[in-house]
Formats: structure tokens, C-alpha cells, sequence
């Protein structure tokens, strides 16, 4: 039997260091490599093809979901060295398709150049963890590490629901129980709720989207378990604001309350473009809940989170544009790459050569 049509292009992206394949009826295929997208050829992918080179890698059940429904996500293994995350899209011209690799080697923080002081989140017994970042930040690899560093030193037992189960992990001194919704559990909520009942420590919820997850993950932390979770914000004020904001206004304030006490913190993630477009590295905002940040939290007042991470360096934490001044001043990314990330971007204009500085203030 010869193998789906689809592996020439996951062949081209593994020998290009690709991260993502997108394929869309009526236009050419393409990959993302170091942040950038670019074509791989230039032929047409019309709908017979893309019909058959979907349909080869999608079992028969699901691939009837996503006619009827229009959306899909699942992963697919290519072999032991290729693994993707896989996303089926309906759009106007008709199918398409998101394809990200997932490294099959768990890399460690060390490797990724995460500070060395979240490792202390993998200690907590109880509390909410937070790793945020925009889509493709890295939020899904640097927990994958911290489980993984929790799972190689402590004696836990750690569940984790994702849509779909991106990194594989074996037992080492954990025991791990990976469920994938909806095919183990119909949805992230239904998952949180029943590890409640599994004798759990630890449980990671790969995307805090709605407000029933973020309640019963609230309420998880609150009763006893440590939950680790992602949200697509960028720094640690906005994190906070977002969960609160996604209740009505009438239960925002007993929300802070639970929030203050159950928050035990915050990795805030961004990649910047390397200065060598070689590659991209990773910054990030570390906060750890303190006295003071619980207060914050409960009068409503994040704007005043900024000064508590600034002056809480002697216990870890970690201000983002601090992160990214660091790896701008070592050379490590360009004036102009650290201005577009930066949250406050006055502090990074005179460093930008005078000749981009229009281009970078959207002069003209």
C-alpha cells in the first residue's frame, strides 16, 4: 500500500525546519519557516486532490464531522519522527488545512531557554497555573517541559485534557493519563469536572476558551489540585483580566476573590525573530503570586501588577520587556524586531537605526 500523498509536503517541511503546512483549495501549497510563510511550489491544489490527500490521513468517522460540521481538529503520526497537530477548515473556495509539527523528542526548559525558576510551579500541591501567549508562542511545548520535569522528579499523578494530545508522555515517576476531546471526554469542562474524581494531583487543561472551563478550573485549584492552563493573552495584567472578564459583571467581584486566592501564577510567552533570521527565541513575563498580588487582583487594579513584577525580581519574577531589552541589547534580536513585541515601546524607539524609525512609528 503506498503511503498518503500528503507525506511529500511533511518530507519538505521536516528538510526545511518548517513549523506549520497550510493547504488551501485554489492556492499553492505553503509552509511557515522562522515565523515567515513562504510557497513550496507553485502548483494549484484543486478539490479533488485536497480531498484525497485529507481524507487519506482522517479516520472515516471523523472526516463525516468535519463535512458536516465545517471544523476539525485532530493529530495524525507520521512516524515515530513526525507527529502534527492537525486543524480541517472549510473556506470560501472551499477545503483547508493547518498542519503543525510537534516535536516527538520533549525538550526541557533548559533547552528552551525558559527561566530555571518556574520549575518552582512543578513543586505547588494546589493553585492555578497559567501559560499564555499568542497562537504559536511555544504555550503547549514549555508546559509539555514542565509536566515533563514534574514527571522525571516527583511522584504524582497528573491528567491532562487536550484537543487534540499534542506531546506524548510516558510514565517516568508520574503516573500520566492523557485524554483527548471529544474522542476520551466530550469537552474540556467535562474533563476538569471528572478529574475531580480521579485521584488526581495535577491536571492540565490545553485551552481555557470558555467560561465553564475557567469556572470549574477555578474551583479545581480552590479545592485541592494544581491546574496548569493556557490562554491566548500576552503579558500577566491582561491574563488576569481576561479571566474576570469573561464572567458577567455581576459575579466578577466574588470571581476576583477566587482568583486571588487560588492564582499561583503566570508565564507569559512571546517568540522573537532571532537577529541571524536563522531562527526565533523565546521571552518571557514571570509572575508569582504574592500578599500583594492577591490584594491587586481583589480591588480589580491590574494596572498595578507591572510595578509588582518590576520590583520582585529577588523572587523570580520577570518583567516582559525587561526579557526582551536583555535579548536585544546581547544582540540576540534586532532594535526593530524587540520594538514590535515590546509592550512599552518608547523605552526601544531611539535604539532603532534613524533611517527605520518612520517605518517602525507607521510614518510615512
Amino acid at each position: 500500500m503506498s503511503e498518503p500523498a500528503i507525506h511529500h509536503y511533511f518530507y519538505t517541511m521536516r528538510e526545511a525546519r518548517a513549523s506549520d503546512l497550510h493547504l488551501a483549495q485554489g492556492s499553492p501549497p505553503k509552509m511557515r519557516v522562522n515565523g515567515g510563510i513562504k510557497a513550496i511550489d507553485d502548483t494549484l491544489l484543486d478539490g479533488p486532490r485536497m480531498e484525497q490527500m485529507l481524507k487519506e490521513v482522517c479516520e472515516p468517522r471523523a472526516w463525516a464531522r468535519f463535512v458536516e460540521k465545517g471544523d476539525l481538529d485532530f493529530a495524525y503520526e507520521m512516524d515515530s519522527s513526525a507527529r502534527f497537530r492537525v486543524n480541517y477548515l472549510k473556506q470560501s473556495k472551499g477545503y483547508a488545512a493547518v498542519f503543525r509539527l510537534i516535536p516527538t523528542d520533549l525538550m526541557s526548559l533548559e533547552e528552551l531557554g525558559i527561566p530555571q525558576v518556574t520549575k518552582k510551579f512543578g513543586t505547588m500541591r494546589s493553585g492555578l497555573v497559567l501559560c499564555t501567549g499568542p497562537t504559536g508562542s511555544g504555550k503547549s511545548t514549555t508546559l509539555a517541559a514542565l509536566i515533563d520535569h514534574i514527571n522525571t522528579n516527583y511522584s504524582r499523578h497528573i491528567i491532562t485534557i487536550e484537543e487534540p494530545i499534542e506531546f506524548v508522555h510516558n510514565n517516568k515517576k508520574s503516573i500520566i493519563t492523557q485524554r483527548e476531546v471529544p474522542i476520551q471526554t466530550p469537552s474540556y469542562g467535562d474533563g476538569l469536572r471528572a478529574a475531580l474524581r480521579e485521584d488526581a494531583d495535577i491536571v492540565l487543561v490545553g485551552e481555557m476558551r470558555d467560561l465553564r472551563t475557567i469556572s470549574l478550573a477555578l474551583t479545581a485549584a480552590e479545592t485541592g489540585l494544581l491546574v496548569f492552563g493556557t490562554l491566548h493573552t500576552n503579558n500577566a495584567r491582561k491574563t488576569v483580566d481576561r479571566l474576570v472578564d469573561v464572567f458577567p459583571s455581576d459575579q466578577q467581584s466574588q470571581v476576583r476573590t477566587m482568583l486571588a486566592a487560588s492564582l499561583r501564577g503566570v508565564i507569559a510567552q512571546l517568540l522573537l525573530k532571532t537577529a541571524d533570521g536563522k531562527g526565533r527565541v523565546c521571552v518571557n513575563e514571570i509572575l508569582f503570586s504574592t500578599p500583594a498580588v492577591a490584594s491587586i487582583i481583589r480591588e480589580g487594579a491590574s494596572q498595578k501588577l507591572q510595578d509588582v513584577i518590576v520590583g520582585g525580581k529577588a523572587l523570580g519574577m520577570q518583567f516582559m520587556d525587561d526579557d526582551i531589552f536583555a535579548k536585544m541589547d546581547s544582540g540576540r534580536v534586532t532594535p526593530m524586531e524587540a520594538y514590535l513585541k515590546a509592550i512599552d515601546k518608547k523605552r526601544f524607539i531611539d535604539y532603532i537605526p534613524e533611517e527605520q524609525r518612520a517605518l517602525a512609528m507607521g510614518e510615512k
